[in-house]
């Protein structure tokens, strides 16, 4: 069984992330590739840390009282399934059985499948369990909560997507401390009660995130920018440095290989991740094409490539700037006060982080 490596030196922070999978509860991932399997690596390291926390705290008989929660999972294939169980992992291909186990325990349900099978799981959803307390981890929002509120299950959910990835698939790649330190944003206007948000984000907690707030519309202007556009741009780059041929690609070095990572990630699951957020991306793709449009008649003009150069170098800044500790500090927010989510909304706007205690 997994466990958080970083943690037994910080008993603080341990205790923290044990104190949030505590109050996330029992959860139900539904979808067990690389986002969904690290998620259910990562609550069962973070469930089996609470015993430690509780006794590091002075809170042993209080643990003792309340079990730590359990995680268990679903996917299609057996293949995935039988690796999960021989890691040790709680795992099913039987979704009907898994979501009827979800509702006698009163599971948290995330929807960890792909964006095209997002509607036929929701429909099994509703058929089974249709009073779920319900998130998914998919990479774009506007169209989950759409098919959320489509099968009717719009009351009980509360989108969320943790900004972490690899281009590496499937159970495989899982890594359980994946989430660690990455942001975990938290949509507003999913529909859901007090109660599932509270869920949700002792959820992103648990597993070492930073929570971020935002509407789903805006969060996928955003994820077109920073993680649709360069898969696309990586494509583009992939494609013309192997137009050079094999002297061309034998001389490739650091900069085409960073540049073409994500080229790495299986086609069909970058149309899964890009084509669902096809309106923000084609306004972020259009800019992209201009930048480098004019760019490239500068270069024919003067050859220079102009102002690209700098402002691509000031962009950059901008981001690592804002990344790490750099930020401003964490809003915090109280679940349930007077205007706790048009400030954490106000705060996601800002880039800024929210806290919230279990």
């Amino acid at each position: 069984m997994d466990t958080f490596q970083s943690d037994a030196d910080q008993p603080e922070h341990g205790h923290s992330l044990a104190a949030a999978r505590q109050a996330a509860g029992p959860v139900c991932v539904l979808g067990l590739g690389l986002i969904g399997g690290s998620l259910l690596r990562c609550l069962d390291a973070g469930t089996a840390a609470i015993p430690a926390a509780a006794a590091n705290t002075g809170t042993a008989a209080a643990a003792a009282a309340s079990p730590p929660p359990r995680a268990f999972g679903w996917n299609r294939s057996p293949a995935t399934v039988d690796a999960a169980r021989a890691a040790g992992h709680d795992a099913s291909a039987d979704l009907p059985a898994t979501l009827e186990r979800a509702r006698a325990e009163d599971a948290l349900v995330v929807v960890g499948v792909p964006m095209p099978a997002v509607a036929s799981v929701l429909a099994e959803v509703a058929r089974i369990h249709p009073g779920a307390q319900l998130t998914d981890v998919v990479s774009v929002k506007g169209p989950v909560r759409d098919a959320v509120r489509a099968a009717g299950l719009a009351a009980g959910y509360v989108g969320s997507h943790p900004m972490a990835g690899t281009n590496s698939t499937g159970w495989s790649a899982t890594d359980p401390e994946l989430f660690a330190g990455s942001r975990w944003v938290i949509t507003s206007d999913g529909g859901g009660a007090e109660s599932t948000w509270r869920r949700v984000a002792a959820l992103g907690s648990s597993t070492g995130s930073r929570l971020v707030t935002l509407p789903a519309d805006e969060h996928d202007r955003a994820v077109a920018r920073i993680s649709h556009l360069p898969h696309v741009l990586a494509e583009a780059l992939a494609i013309a440095g192997d137009a050079g041929g094999d002297a061309a690609l034998a001389l490739g070095a650091g900069s085409f290989r960073d540049g073409t990572r994500v080229a790495g990630t299986p086609p069909d699951l970058v149309r899964a991740i890009c084509e669902p957020n096809a309106a923000a991306l084609e306004v972020a793709l259009a800019e992209a094409v201009e930048e480098l449009g004019a760019s490239l008649e500068q270069l024919r003009r003067t050859g220079s490539l102009g102002d690209l150069v700098d402002r691509g170098s000031a962009g950059r800044a901008a981001f690592e700037a804002r990344q790490g500790d750099a930020g401003e500090a964490p809003q915090e927010i109280t679940i349930g006060a007077p205007g706790w989510l048009d400030a954490a909304v106000a705060a996601g706007r800002r880039g800024r982080e929210i806290s919230v205690a279990f």
